[in-house]
């Protein structure tokens, strides 16, 4: 069995402009999984019926669900593990259906030396290249090098 590893960007090495991009699709699990763990069970992302009555003629993802894949970008991608998330500004542009994948674009706009603080803008897009979300996201990049094993998740157990 290969064991990926996962790398970071230390702040040193990070380069205005430079860019970086994770994707995730949208699962019928992932759907019930972030309902459950955010409590979010508005029928608009659970009930068929009552989302078919809704300007999206059918279920859609949470929003929060989109900016936790920024999350996982920013945590896996760039700059990687050691990364403190400090904020982030996010605009919803289309819905996100399950089955659609979503791609997170990271783009570093911003640096400030001193405190080791980030700025990157973030672009979420889904599999036909329409933008789904917006915004950007401040974080503190790491300042160690670091490659690790990617953890696996262990068995779900739900109930």
């Amino acid at each position: 069995m290969t064991v990926s590893t996962i790398d970071n960007i230390t702040y040193d090495e990070i380069s205005i402009g430079q860019t970086a991009t994770y994707s995730k699709t949208l699962t019928e699990d992932d759907l019930v999984l972030f309902a459950a763990v955010s409590g979010d069970v508005n029928p608009v992302h659970l009930d068929p019926e009552f989302a078919a009555t809704t300007m999206f003629k059918e279920r859609i993802g949470h929003g929060a669900w989109t900016g936790s894949i920024i999350s996982a970008a920013l945590a896996l991608e760039l700059p990687g593990p050691g990364t403190i998330y400090l904020g982030q500004s996010l605009s919803f542009r289309a819905p996100v259906k399950v089955g659609d994948t979503v791609t997170i674009n990271l783009e570093v706009t911003e640096k400030k030396d001193g405190k080791n603080f980030v700025t990157l803008n973030t672009v979420a897009v889904n599999q036909d290249g329409t933008t789904v979300a917006k915004g950007s996201a401040e974080v503190i990049a790491p300042t160690e090098k670091l490659s690790l094993a990617k953890p696996e998740l262990p068995p779900i157990k739900i109930g």
